[in-house]
């Protein structure tokens, strides 16, 4: 949906509230202008330069094209540049700004592994000569630039109220829940380069900062129906299943009037583990396949994984015998690689060989999070049961993912 209305009256001072989701490999906006006697009608940014508005799509690419460490394009126009030896394409680099914490004892296992050894850690390099803080103000400058482009042409009066507001506009800017001080004080000061705010005083009064886990549940409370199972005692679980992050977090149910108040049971678990690392464990399986194929080159596998993201992944739920990667034209065959016509087929075994690590440090984390005491909470005397587990699944893996995890809870009894 492109909007989502709070049915409460606002009362406050009219302000505008914006939303970034910056993603491994995907990045969302949201919005909402909120002044006295109005609806809240949060709204979702899905015109932006480069993707066809027809599609009216809310994610873009999280994607900086450099040339020589100038930047040339972000987001959708960026991809157009990937394989093109000139110019140098900044990706998945949130998985720079992690701290060791979670690049050590949280990082999937290796392609090669059984599961049980614990490899470097693989993230791309960032461009020639360009830092990290300039490829986040480079791309915050992006998204913000098209966040007020698209107010201004979609609001009514828009222009007028931008002058007047955008001063005072509060930014809420979402991280994994392992992140902390060092990584909020790092986006702040690439805030500042983008000239989204204007001094560290700035950033301090305008920017805000939620977890992963926290947005998460208040988007599972916002689309069910919590009235019929949550009660005062109820624990249940969130599970957000992201692009490089797994962040899961158990909350027990405190009131419900005069409004809801949830408690976190304990600290959450944040494992690196969301879907890029599906994707490259689909790029090493092909490497390997088609070694000796015409199709073997380093554009011809980035083809195949970025349809394999698109679409294979994406509808992968393990039940598929064969799974077809379009990637080519008519006449690109090689049939003993199993190319036919442009288009690639792996095997339901093959396939899930790219789940495997993601699961295996996935399921690990939600056991953590049910072991021991965590399960239990007592409450004025009495023992409350974890209810449910939510899984809010943005990284596009939650067909497979969801069987492994239902599989945990049903061990816990949830």
């Amino acid at each position: 949906m492109a909007t989502q209305t709070d049915t409460r009256v606002y009362q406050g001072e009219e302000k505008i509230i914006v939303a970034i989701d910056l993603g491994t490999t995907h990045t969302a906006v949201s919005f909402v202008h909120a002044y006295p006697g109005s609806d809240l009608d949060v709204r979702m940014v899905t015109r932006w330069k480069g993707q066809p508005e027809a599609a009216g799509d809310s994610k873009i690419p999280t994607l900086v094209t450099y040339e020589q460490g100038g930047m040339i394009a972000c987001g959708a126009e960026a991809r157009e540049y990937i394989g093109d030896e000139a110019y140098e394409v900044s990706r998945w680099f949130k998985l720079h700004l992690h701290p060791d914490s979670m690049k050590i004892s949280d990082r999937p296992p290796a392609y090669d592994s059984d599961g049980n050894t614990s490899p470097s850690m693989e993230i791309p390099p960032l461009p020639s000569n360009v830092t990290l803080t300039k490829v986040y103000s480079d791309f915050m400058r992006y998204v913000f630039s098209g966040f007020r482009t698209f107010f201004q042409e979609t609001t009514p009066n828009g222009v007028a109220i931008w002058d007047r507001l955008s001063s005072s506009i509060v930014i809420v800017l979402t991280i994994p829940n392992g992140w902390d001080t060092r990584q909020q004080g790092f986006l702040k000061q690439a805030a500042r380069e983008a000239d989204i705010v204007q001094s560290e005083e700035d950033a301090d009064l305008r920017i805000d900062f939620v977890t992963e886990g926290e947005a998460s549940v208040h988007y599972v409370l916002g689309k069910v129906n919590h009235r019929t199972w949550l009660k005062k005692g109820t624990m249940f679980a969130v599970t957000d299943a992201g692009g490089s992050t797994v962040d899961s977090t158990l909350y027990v149910c405190k009131a419900l009037e005069p409004k809801l108040e949830l408690e976190e049971v304990c600290a959450s678990e944040c494992v690196q583990a969301g879907g890029v690392f599906v994707d490259r464990a689909a790029r090493a399986l092909l490497t390997e396949k088609l070694a000796n194929s015409r199709f073997g080159d380093s554009g011809s596998i980035s083809d195949m994984v970025e349809k394999f993201e698109q679409r294979t992944k994406r509808v992968f739920d393990g039940s598929q015998e064969s799974n077809v990667i379009e990637f080519g034209g008519r006449r690109d065959n090689d049939r003993e690689y199993g190319i036919v016509q442009g288009k690639i087929t792996l095997k339901e075994s093959e396939v899930c060989t790219a789940f495997d690590g993601v699961i295996i440090r996935s399921t690990e984390s939600c056991l953590k999070l049910l072991a021991g005491r965590k399960v239990k909470v007592f409450l004025s005397g009495r023992s409350n049961q974890l209810r449910l587990i939510a899984i809010v699944a943005s990284s596009s893996c939650w067909r497979v993912w969801r069987i492994p995890v239902s599989s945990v809870a049903a061990q816990k009894g949830v």
